[in-house]
């Protein structure tokens, strides 16, 4: 799968300006799953291995619908909801109209236990925004999947009301060996990414970033 970021061009290296992630970690390393709605062959492959490792994991036959998060991972949980005949919902990161679901959109029925589709999470701040609004409309989060999970930052603690399994198809550390392997990434990112992942929360701090030890919102 770190390959095929790499192939379609969702990954990008920063050397000396390093990315401001929204929940404000530092990072040399940019990652945009969205492009990946754009290449037919590539994005059945990947709904195919994200059914797999759920049915793998014996998560998917008490799903009742699959949601997915605005707006990113519409996309992908619209696939996965075809795949399996479930119903489809998203939610927004905002309300919109009154009442307690006012940021779902589909029919929801109380008690419904989902499976929440995104197509990646790094400290899981928009995860916990989407849950909390499922929480509202009555529903049960008991699956997050994402195509990438920056597998860096602490997001237990965040995620840790739901008690929901969090499933992706890949990491940073995928990414690093596949673009070890490959000879059109600069060698010095390469390291910039190692130095990355040795020690996240520090270098995040290094660079301007936040740490682990601040509140994630």
């Amino acid at each position: 799968m770190g390959q095929a970021l790499l192939d379609a061009g969702c990954v990008t290296f920063r050397t000396d300006e390093p990315f401001r992630l929204p929940s404000g970690w530092a990072s040399p390393v940019y990652i945009d799953c969205r492009r990946l709605i754009s290449f037919p062959r590539l994005r059945r492959a990947l709904i195919q291995r994200g059914l797999a490792l759920l049915r793998d994991r014996n998560r998917l036959a008490a799903i009742d619908a699959v949601v997915g998060a605005e707006s990113s991972g519409i996309a992908f949980g619209a696939w996965m909801a075809e795949a399996l005949a479930l119903p489809l919902l998203y939610a927004r990161k905002e309300a919109k109209g009154l009442g307690p679901a006012s940021q779902i959109e589909g029919a929801i029925n109380t008690g419904d236990r989902v499976l929440l589709v995104d197509d990646m999470m790094a400290a899981a701040r928009s995860k916990r925004i989407f849950c909390e609004a499922l929480d509202a409309a009555g529903a049960v989060v008991t699956d997050i999947f994402v195509v990438f999970d920056y597998g860096t930052f602490p997001t237990e603690s965040v995620l840790a009301p739901w008690q929901a399994e969090v499933h992706a198809l890949a990491n940073w550390q995928d990414v690093l060996q596949a673009a070890r392997a490959s000879a059109g990434v600069d060698r010095r990112a390469l390291d910039e990414l190692q130095r990355f992942l040795a020690d996240p929360a520090r270098w995040s701090l290094d660079h301007g970033g936040i740490g682990a030890s601040e509140t994630q919102r």
